[in-house]
Formats: C-alpha cells, sequence, structure tokens
C-alpha cells in the first residue's frame, strides 16, 4: 500500500471505530489511549509527509495500524466495518535515491528496536489466565511482523520491511501501554 493510502485508510478506519467499554472505567481509559495514539501516529505521518518526509510517514502510519489493530484484537474498540482496513494491501511504496538509503538505514534500525523491544518484555499474567494468553498473541504477532520484515529487507523491499517492522513494534508498545507486559529492559522503546 502506498503511504497516502495507508493514512486515508487509517483515518477511514479510526472514522469507523468505537471504544467498547462505558466511559470512566479503566478499560475505555485503555481503549482511548489506544485510539488516541492511533491517530496521533496517523498525525505525525501526516505532518511527515506533507513536510518531505515519506520515510518517518511509512513508520508512522503503520506504527498506528499496530495501536488500532491492537485495540480491534484486544475488544478495547470496535469497528462497524465488514471488512478491516489492512495497511499491508496491494503493493507498497518504492523509494527513490537518496531516500531509499535513508529507509534502509531506518529500517535496519527499526528492526534492531523491534527485537530489543521483544527481548524487553515480560507477560504480567499468570501463565493459565486469560491475559496471559493474549500477551502471547501479541508477541506472537510482534515476532511475525519481525520476521516477515526481514524476509522484505534480505529481498532489497526496504519500505515493506519498515512496514512490517514499526506496525509489529505498534502492537507491542500498545500492550505494554495496556499492561499486558512488564518491562525488564530497555524502558525507552515504550511509550509508557
Amino acid at each position: 500500500m502506498k503511504i497516502a493510502e495507508c493514512q486515508e485508510g487509517l483515518a477511514a478506519a479510526l472514522a469507523h471505530t468505537r471504544i467498547a467499554a462505558a466511559e470512566g472505567t479503566p478499560l475505555w481509559r485503555e481503549a482511548f489511549a489506544v485510539a488516541e495514539m492511533a491517530r496521533a501516529y496517523r498525525e505525525d505521518g501526516c505532518t511527515f509527509y506533507k513536510a518531505g518526509d515519506p520515510v518517518n510517514a511509512l513508520a508512522a502510519a503503520w506504527y498506528g495500524a499496530g495501536w488500532l489493530h491492537f485495540g480491534i484484537a484486544s475488544g478495547l474498540l470496535v469497528s462497524d466495518r465488514d471488512r478491516p482496513f489492512c495497511p499491508f494491501a496491494g503493493s507498497g511504496e518504492r523509494l527513490q535515491l537518496p531516500l531509499a538509503g535513508i529507509c534502509g538505514e531506518k529500517t535496519r534500525r527499526y528492526e534492531r528496536l523491534l527485537d530489543t523491544a521483544r527481548a524487553s518484555v515480560a507477560c504480567t499474567g499468570e501463565a493459565a489466565t486469560i491475559s496471559c494468553g493474549f500477551s502471547e498473541k501479541v508477541l506472537f504477532i510482534a515476532g511475525l511482523y519481525a520476521a516477515r520484515g526481514r524476509d522484505y529487507r534480505n529481498a532489497g523491499a526496504q519500505e515493506d520491511a519498515l512496514a512490517c517492522f514499526s506496525y509489529g513494534h505498534g502492537w507491542l508498545d500498545a500492550g505494554v501501554t495496556c499492561g499486558y507486559f512488564r518491562i525488564t529492559a530497555h524502558r525507552e522503546l515504550f511509550t509508557v
């Protein structure tokens, strides 16, 4: 998906998303935080894009999509759309030099950040709890997109790799913010 398409798709998905929990409850506050982070990263992406920085625009938009999808998968957010927004639909955007070089550096850095972040958390719930089960799902998704990102990077598709690393980190960051994980190291990699 092209960067502008992802930003538009994310905006439309957010417009069709609502908080599932009753206002004022702890779950409502978690859902509100998740939705606001998805919106903030979408807005950051638009700002970067308008300023001529498509590399950071790409990273921000897919990071926001990770937050949104975490919110929906966790049940904190509900979408009234029949088909969910997929930021990976269609072909990715290819950036021209010198942006391709900048994208390659950022992709390598985001790969390291996601790998470090994954190794820097532990599930907060007891092993047999629903909370721990969902934590494991979040770790699985973050790991899946880390692996997919490596495959894209190895194939020379830096933009798609960066999208995967950003998306996976968005899921993990949202999980930390909502209390599914305890940070064991590198607290600076999370928005809490």
